[in-house]
């Protein structure tokens, strides 16, 4: 493609317009070959600026980037093309070379802090209930016609050459709707750009990511990005920009003056066009009626908990908005068996609940322990077991150990991707909240660094009717220590642990400190 004709689709630039062909478009200079638009992205650790030399002499055909020419070295008469934020534009360019595909689809994204994957898949769902030929974006894995992949080890959206090839795929198969969960980490590092969403859906917005976007206020900026973005996207035949707000969430004040071309609203509690009453839980299932502007149906899923009431609710909403039948949506949610590793339960014959949740921030912790708490039988206990992730938020260590410790009939304390931190300063942080509201190390409250000990520890201290839930990594199959990803699954060291064996695969020392079981 021409490198002329792929500027054309920036925002904005400036710099030398060559009519060079473009055979690839790269943001790593090692991968550079003869004929490559080489993008400069300045990182966090490394400024992609640095290397445009490398990118030439391999053969880099034009430099994009965000300083001025005439401060770089290494150009030559390479064509250099100064923008505003390289990101943003490595995302339109790759929208332009693969033809838009997000333009030929009716597009949905999914954002919110908890609750995306969840709301993702049941809405995918619905719409596939409705007969739609959907595809799928989410952090866990990509649906396209028939198959199915993985869409990577930890949790955001992909960077944009995949998102684009997800969506040309799709367009490939006949697909009229894709559903995307959207990360605010995806939103405010552009991954997104060149993505026209017509359909725009928050599940809530509460503590999270504190340390990338640097205040709440940055973070809830990010998350409206989403919305923002409809009134300025390219409009399709017969598609309204459409806003889907949860009234129940303080995201409502500042996401609905954003303006779109309608807004429908959901809450557990009302007044909203889309609303739950008479729900019912049990351990194993929820029922409730769900009342809509087109009217109202029974709806029974195997999602336990009133935050996946909520979530039901905002798959539901975007249905309402683009025009499902009722029939569908209870059929679409009844066909949602439950997410791998949100609030997934594993049977191995024991007489307790054991259960692995995602639950990896404040307020999902809290959730989590909400509804684990319905599902004791008489007299049970909730057992968790949690830590929280080194170079990452440093307040919610207390937050959650201050949750764990009132909601949580005993906490076990291990590791959750300490990275470079120390795994034991970053525990004491929650061991410290739980003892202020009440917890005694040694009974009920115990810090194991090893997670495949603690969650083995956990389980040994269970009993009929209690209920052992381990938080944080859900899905997810590896855990970084250092700098080094290491094979992880909360679901098989769940699994081991019933058998009363340990999951090793992680470098840590399996020690419990203060070990007294009662």
């Amino acid at each position: 493609m021409k490198l002329n004709r792929l500027l054309d689709t920036l925002p904005a630039f400036q710099g030398q317009v060559s009519d060079v062909e473009i055979d690839r478009i790269v943001v790593d200079s090692r991968h550079v070959q003869p004929g490559d638009l080489f993008i400069a992205i300045p990182g966090v650790n490394v400024d992609g600026h640095r290397f445009i030399a490398a990118a030439v002499e391999r053969g880099a055909v034009a430099v994009i980037g965000e300083r001025p020419g005439r401060d770089l070295a290494g150009l030559g008469a390479v064509a250099y093309v100064q923008v505003p934020n390289a990101r943003a534009a490595w995302g339109w360019l790759c929208a332009a070379w693969e033809g838009f595909p997000a333009r030929q689809m009716t597009l949905i994204g999914v954002t919110g802090t908890d609750g995306k994957t969840t709301t993702t898949n049941l809405t995918y769902h619905i719409l596939r209930a409705a007969g739609l030929n959907v595809g799928m974006i989410s952090t866990v894995n990509a649906r396209i016609g028939d198959e199915e992949s993985d869409t990577g080890l930890h949790t955001t959206t992909p960077d944009p050459p995949a998102v684009q090839a997800y969506l040309t795929r799709m367009v490939e198969t006949g697909a009229t709707h894709a559903v995307l969960e959207v990360t605010s980490h995806g939103l405010a590092q552009h991954r997104i750009a060149g993505c026209d969403f017509d359909v725009a859906v928050v599940t809530n917005v509460t503590h999270e990511h504190l340390d990338a976007h640097g205040s709440l206020a940055a973070y809830q900026q990010a998350k409206a990005q989403l919305f923002e973005g409809l009134s300025l996207s390219f409009r399709k035949p017969a598609s309204p920009k459409v806003a889907i707000l949860n009234q129940d969430d303080d995201s409502f004040r500042y996401l609905s003056p954003i303006p779109a071309d309608r807004q429908v609203t959901y809450s557990l509690h009302g007044p909203a066009d889309v609303i739950a009453q008479d729900v019912r839980f049990a351990p194993d299932r929820t029922r409730f009626t769900l009342h809509t502007p087109m009217g109202s149906i029974p709806i029974e899923t195997p999602l336990v908990g009133a935050f996946n009431v909520s979530n039901v609710l905002a798959a539901a909403s975007t249905s309402v908005a683009l025009g499902i039948e009722l029939d569908a949506i209870r059929a679409g949610v009844t066909a949602l068996p439950g997410i791998p590793g949100r609030m997934e339960r594993i049977e191995q014959g024991q007489s307790f609940l054991a259960i692995v949740d995602f639950a990896h921030t404040p307020n999902a912790l809290q959730r989590a322990l909400e509804t684990a708490r319905t599902m004791t039988g008489p007299g049970g206990r909730v057992i968790v077991v949690f830590g929280c992730a080194g170079l990452r938020d440093r307040e919610k260590r207390t937050l959650m150990g201050h949750i764990a410790g009132e909601l949580a009939d005993r906490v076990v304390i291990t590791a959750e991707d300490p990275r470079t931190e120390s795994l034991d300063e970053i525990m004491a942080k929650s061991v410290t909240a739980a003892t202020a509201v009440g917890k005694r190390e040694g009974l009920d409250l115990w810090r194991v660094s090893d997670r495949g000990a603690a969650i083995l520890f956990a389980c040994q201290q269970a009993r009929a009717g209690d209920v052992v839930i381990s938080c944080g990594k859900g899905h997810e199959q590896s855990m970084c220590f250092g700098s080094i990803e290491y094979p992880w699954d909360d679901r098989e060291a769940m699994r081991r642990a019933l058998a009363g064996e340990t999951l090793d695969t992680l470098p840590t020392a399996k020690t419990v400190r203060g070990q007294k079981r009662r």
